[in-house]
């Protein structure tokens, strides 16, 4: 009986010394086998965060592309809204001496059978002949007397010309307000018909009962014979002046002779 519990025991110890082994032997290989599988599992977040990682990649170029061109945008923006404004600037800039001229022209227009919006002037007959005697259309360097017609012409007009306002104002006799506005004025025209005679060193002509002095030069781009051809009107603009209708925006100034 001892001996079979004897063989029983070392029968099982045999059998389990067999099976341990083997076991072990089964847990490692599963576990072996188990490893890739782990090893892959560990590795597929790597993969997928660099998967990930490659698609964001253009997204964050693009998104700082567009951080640095955003600024350029801006500038390119705000050069788009300037230019109307200097195109404006220039414009107005261009448009000056044009509406400085027009202004000028403006004053040195004559008033339509007007004298003055002042009333009746407050100097006599006589002032106005001392005035004459002495020569006060000369004052702001008026024109020079000279012997002949031909040296009263003028190539620098612009330069040689004087308004009554350069020359200290208008001090010479006023045409009574009601003949002028019969006579004279820019609805009524004449023409002289011969060369002015000179007379204190400037060209004297007569119309409408008075003679007057031509005290500016004539403009060196009119006609030999303007004063035979072209149609002519005196105005008034705080002093007379001698219009040609051809060359309506300059006015030469003139006094009536006493």
């Amino acid at each position: 009986m001892q001996f079979v519990r004897a063989t029983t025991a070392a029968a099982l110890l045999l059998l389990f010394g067999a099976i341990v082994p083997a076991y072990a032997q089964h847990e490692k290989e599963n576990e072996k086998e188990a490893k890739p599988e782990k090893q892959a599992a560990q590795q597929q977040p790597k993969q997928e965060r660099a998967q990930q990682a490659k698609q964001q990649k253009p997204k964050q170029e693009r998104a700082q592309q567009a951080k640095q061109q955003k600024p350029k945008q801006e500038r390119a923006q705000q050069a788009k809204q300037q230019k109307p404004k200097q195109e404006r600037a220039q414009q107005t800039k261009q448009q000056q001496p044009k509406q400085e001229h027009a202004q000028q022209t403006k004053r040195q227009q004559p008033q339509q059978a007007q004298r003055s919006e002042q009333g009746q002037p407050q100097h006599t007959r006589q002032q106005a002949v001392a005035w004459q005697q002495q020569r006060g259309w000369q004052q702001g360097g008026g024109w020079q007397a000279h012997s002949t017609w031909q040296q009263d012409r003028s190539q620098r007009w612009d330069r040689d010309h004087r308004t009554w306002a350069q020359r200290g104002g208008y001090g010479g006799y006023f045409i009574p307000e009601a003949q002028f506005n019969v006579d004279f004025g820019i609805g009524h025209g004449f023409r002289m018909h011969g060369i002015p005679t000179i007379y204190m060193g400037y060209p004297r002509f007569s119309y409408g009962g008075f003679s007057f002095l031509l005290v500016d030069p004539y403009p060196g781009s009119w006609a030999e014979n303007w004063y035979d051809t072209d149609d002519l009107y005196i105005g008034f603009d705080n002093g007379y002046y001698l219009y040609d209708r051809r060359y309506p925006r300059m006015g030469l100034a003139i006094t009536v002779a006493l």
